[in-house]
């Protein structure tokens, strides 16, 4: 019985894992095809920009205003972007939650899918995606953004890099690091683990926002390099991982911050 129960259990936690490396997949089969429609002759002509549409990116004159439609579809861009750079460092804890669970399952105890701690998490990052739409939006009525959505000006990029590495070094960041840190520590902090669909969601929301009181900065830094730049994707989503998963994260940050700075100086410096 206990043989067939470790079955069953190894069983789950592997189709959660395959989810989750699914669900990372296609977000970043998305972001690559965004941004290889944006790798094209010609980015440089003066008086358009890319927008994103259903059909994907796409030219348009920079003097046209925004629709509620590309609102909405770089809402889902940057929505889908944020699955596919945080679901890599939020997946210890999604995991946990759902060991413990089948765990409280298998001794008849009720507990809430996993499934919606992870929608709650990512919930959080959907918010996010609404002011980050809207940064952009801002950005771009400004004429502060190239058409590879990167920042137009040096001093705007430089002040966010100053502003990201400063952030790096602030008490804020280091309560938000510590909260994402443990997995189990962050569950035993916050009232443990749930067994309704509403509490299981909660915590799942408060992990979330716990992340993105961690990395905004970071993601801001997109604004600088490009929001569709996939390297630097790439580069964030790894050095977030590193920050959560590493004992010596704060040392990480801080590190990451003094450079981020020293680049914000050298790009004010020669603007």
């Amino acid at each position: 019985m206990g043989a067939r129960l470790d079955s069953v259990l190894l069983r789950d936690r592997l189709v959660v894992f395959a989810s989750l490396g699914l669900i990372v997949l296609l977000a970043w089969v998305y972001v690559v095809y965004l941004a290889s429609q944006m790798d094209m002759g010609g980015m440089e002509m003066p008086g358009f920009r890319m927008a994103a549409t259903a059909a994907g990116m796409i030219m348009i004159p920079s003097f046209q205003a925004w629709t509620r439609t590309e609102f909405l579809f770089t809402f889902v861009m940057w929505t889908v972007m944020m699955v596919g750079m945080m679901t890599p460092s939020a997946a210890p804890m999604i995991l946990l939650y759902e060991r413990v669970g089948r765990d409280a399952v298998s001794r008849g105890k009720a507990f809430a899918s996993t499934g919606w701690f992870a929608g709650g998490y990512l919930l959080a990052w959907m918010l996010f995606s609404i002011g980050a739409t809207t940064a952009q939006w801002g950005l771009d009525r400004a004429a502060l953004l190239t058409p590879e959505m990167a920042s137009a000006s040096r001093a705007l990029g430089g002040v966010l890099l100053i502003a990201a590495g400063i952030y790096q070094w602030t008490s804020f960041k280091d309560a938000c690091l510590k909260q994402c840190e443990s997995p189990l520590q962050f569950i035993f902090r916050h009232g443990g683990f749930k067994s309704d669909i509403a509490g299981a969601g909660r915590l799942g929301l408060r992990h979330g926002i716990y992340c993105v009181g961690c990395c905004w900065a970071l993601m801001a830094l997109l604004f600088v390099v490009g929001v569709m730049n996939v390297l630097w994707i790439a580069l964030i989503s790894i050095f977030v991982l590193v920050e959560k998963v590493v004992g010596s994260g704060r040392l990480v940050s801080r590190v990451a911050g003094v450079l981020f700075v020293m680049a914000g100086l050298w790009l004010l410096a020669t603007r």
